[in-house]
């Protein structure tokens, strides 16, 4: 609770700064926050934010010892750990649509062309940063964002500052959900790989059948179109599924949250 006047002013503001140990380690990682774009004291006034609202709903105890100390330590790893791990549960479920604009850029023959991307700083196929944006605009659509942080306040009343301790049955929780990465992001390819699949068929016949066809000159224009045109026709399917791997992100979050 906020100390009424001036009183324990010190030991108040170390508490704060101590609560927002969690939602920083959270949002270093988590999709929207953690992106590169996104200035660093932007997230240190979210965290500072969440922090203080933090406080009010739960109470905990901060280690007596000096700042240099085991105890101190082992406090602040456990905050570290506890939010990286949120963090990482939601990204694992928007990390699944790098694989699914991968997939389809490979299978469209677009894999040489890329950009950057602003939510890693890192260079992404075309199609990749397409369905980036477009999970990020999904994310912040079903107000994903404000979940992971009504998660992260809940999380001080399951998971205490001081015993925020992971048990290893939720480490490998986390470690099998990391498993549907691959998965969700071919059932997210899956529309539109498909479509690109009978085209590979069709221009192998063609080959067969006309061996003097030019199948460069022929197949890759038309495997784009096809695969352009797939990717409008089935973009609210594949909009679908993306939301659905956002919601199991969402869901280990809580899971970690309540350390289960």
């Amino acid at each position: 609770m906020i100390a009424p006047g001036f009183a324990d002013v010190e030991a108040q503001i170390w508490m704060w700064l101590m609560a927002m140990i969690r939602p920083g380690a959270a949002m270093v990682v988590a999709p929207v926050f953690g992106a590169a774009n996104v200035p660093l004291q932007v997230r240190i006034i979210l965290a500072f934010m969440i922090g203080l609202v933090a406080t009010n709903s739960a109470t905990f105890a901060l280690p007596t010892d000096t700042a240099i100390s085991v105890s101190n330590l082992i406090f602040v790893m456990g905050e570290v750990l506890v939010g990286l791990a949120m963090g990482f549960s939601l990204q694992i479920g928007y990390a699944s649509v790098l694989i699914a604009g991968a997939t389809i850029s490979n299978a469209m023959g677009l894999g040489f062309a890329s950009m950057s991307d602003p939510q890693t700083g890192q260079s992404t196929p075309v199609i990749g940063q397409f369905l980036t944006i477009l999970a990020t605009l999904l994310l912040l659509a079903i107000d994903g964002h404000l979940m992971l942080i009504a998660t992260i306040v809940k999380s001080y009343s399951a998971l205490p500052p001081g015993y925020a301790f992971l048990g290893p049955e939720l480490f490998m929780g986390i470690v099998q959900f990391g498993g549907t990465l691959f998965s969700m992001g071919l059932l997210i390819a899956l529309p539109v790989g498909g479509a690109l699949i009978l085209i590979q068929l069709v221009m192998g016949f063609l080959a067969r059948t006309a061996p003097a066809l030019n199948l460069f000159a022929v197949g890759i224009p038309v495997t784009i179109m096809v695969g352009l045109v797939a990717l409008a026709i089935t973009a609210p399917i594949m909009a679908d599924t993306i939301i659905e791997a956002l919601g199991m992100g969402l869901n280990q979050a809580a899971l970690v949250a309540g350390g289960r």
